[in-house]
């Protein structure tokens, strides 16, 4: 093996918040490298976030056409050009993977296009793409490898050549029929898109409920948003077999409650999770330990088990959104400078980018009775929130927990338009441990969404020891 080129950082992988701490490093005058396989800027700008949230929008852009009537607004037949579609998010991809050519040149950091295995502690071997091979060192690691799409041992299912998010936005035409495996995030904005595109689509998910991780009362309105628009969603359906090959016909054999049916479809995706990209990168070799999921095992500092290596984002555990894998970044940033900061009691909020959107933050009712947390439970239909009626939404609703020993708001969700922008001024009440009633009784702005926190949190049940000492 050739002597190792040496670098003060390295880091491998260009996710989000490993080029922003290579950025960082390179800005103060350290030399710093990037490997990355393919996606510059990792998968959010690639195929991941933005433009899944990009093809959305010209789905609800589609919708609205179809419904303009109902607005007053007369259209013509309204057809979907998958092409021009495809087209608009492609367009978007190279203009973020130009801006983060133009951020690698102007911090100084080095982006070297090739596929990284550690060789020894701290020590990568590059296979470039362009042919060749480099061997880095460095003094401090920062592995950001992330995770792809998982793909179930199902009899059939591999052969099918089934979809996974990065194809699914790759369409050029409307699929016929859209059969969805999975039925958490990813699975239903998928298909809610593609039911407004044109498709007929089926969802069919494992657990009894879609959005296994929400209370049971916001995924039964998910599921009524989606059937509503004509979606078929079966829940507790066992995946038995697949045949046929996606793309062309796919038949998806499936056992429920009802006994097992037959599911003929075109396109076959699968959503059902994500595996962390930790297999066949030499970790052993570096000293860097794996958890039992294979996710890469770090502390609260996110230090891995090898002297000054750490781990950011998905492949750490972390939970699956780019904004906390930004927190990661600042985690790392401030402790590289004497810091003492930890991914300990963080309030990482989340939004599901459906039509209306769902935006949480903090505990549900499911993780308050797992932790034995007491809680006062106030909820609120959309359809009280005038905003909602002024502009003809369609429903949902607000929910928000409370403690029930002081006035902490202790979490919140909303199915609802705007919801991921109201959920942060309840993130910075929690932020605040503002009492609850500060916030219901703030003058809130008329008409916006966020005006229903107000009727929201009159409806929290007073304290036990309020009531018993009337």
């Amino acid at each position: 093996m050739a002597a190792p080129e040496r670098f003060d950082a390295l880091v491998l992988g260009s996710g989000q918040g490993g080029k922003l701490l290579a950025w960082d490093l390179a800005r103060s005058g350290r030399r710093t490298a990037v490997v990355e396989r393919r996606w510059i800027g990792g998968s959010c700008p690639n195929i991941n976030c933005m433009p899944s949230k990009n093809e959305i929008w010209s789905a609800n852009v589609a919708y609205v056409a179809r419904h303009g009537a109902e607005f007053g607004t007369m259209t013509d037949r309204v057809a979907v050009d998958m092409m021009k579609v495809r087209q608009r998010k492609r367009d978007m991809v190279d203009r973020q993977v130009d801006a983060h050519l133009r951020a690698y040149k102007d911090s100084g950091t080095e982006l070297i296009m090739g596929t990284g295995r550690f060789v020894a502690p701290k020590t990568l071997e590059v296979r470039l793409n362009d042919g060749g091979a480099r061997v880095l060192h460095a003094d401090k690691v920062f592995v950001n490898v992330g995770t792809h799409g998982t793909i179930p041992g199902v009899p059939g299912l591999e052969a099918s050549g089934p979809l996974t998010s990065i194809e699914a936005l790759e369409f050029d035409h409307v699929p016929p029929h859209l059969v969805v495996l999975g039925g958490g995030y990813v699975g239903v904005e998928f298909s809610q898109a593609y039911r407004r595109f044109g498709s007929r689509v089926t969802i069919i998910q494992h657990d009894p409920q879609l959005l296994s991780q929400e209370d049971p009362d916001i995924s039964s309105e998910v599921q009524r948003i989606l059937s509503a628009e004509g979606i078929e969603c079966l829940v507790g359906a066992q995946t038995l077999r697949v045949h046929g090959r996606s793309g062309k016909d796919v038949t998806v054999l499936v056992r429920t409650a009802d006994g097992e049916q037959r599911i003929e479809g075109s396109d076959i995706l699968v959503a059902v999770g994500r595996t962390p990209n930790t297999a066949g990168v030499g970790l052993e070799q570096a000293g860097i330990e794996l958890g039992a999921r294979g996710y890469v095992r770090v502390n609260d500092r996110l230090e891995t088990t090898a002297p000054d290596v750490w781990a950011i984002g998905e492949c750490a555990g972390t939970p699956h959104f780019t904004h906390a894998s930004v927190d990661d970044f600042r985690i790392i940033k401030d402790n590289l400078a004497g810091g003492n900061r930890s991914t300990r009691d963080r309030l990482i909020p989340y939004c599901v980018f459906t039509d209306p959107p769902l935006a949480h933050v903090g505990l549900s009712e499911r993780d308050a009775h797992r932790q034995g947390v007491a809680t006062r439970v106030a909820k609120l239909p959309m359809s009280d929130v005038l905003r909602v009626q002024a502009v003809d939404a369609r429903p949902g609703l607000m929910k928000a927990l409370v403690s029930a020993s002081d006035d902490r708001i202790l979490g919140f969700t909303m199915i609802g338009p705007e919801a991921g922008e109201v959920m942060a001024a309840v993130q910075a009440a929690m932020l605040a441990e503002l009492p609850y009633p500060k916030l219901r009784d703030a003058v809130l702005a008329h008409l916006t969404m966020a005006e229903g926190l107000g009727a929201l949190l009159s409806n929290v049940p007073p304290l036990a020891h309020r009531t018993a000492s009337r």
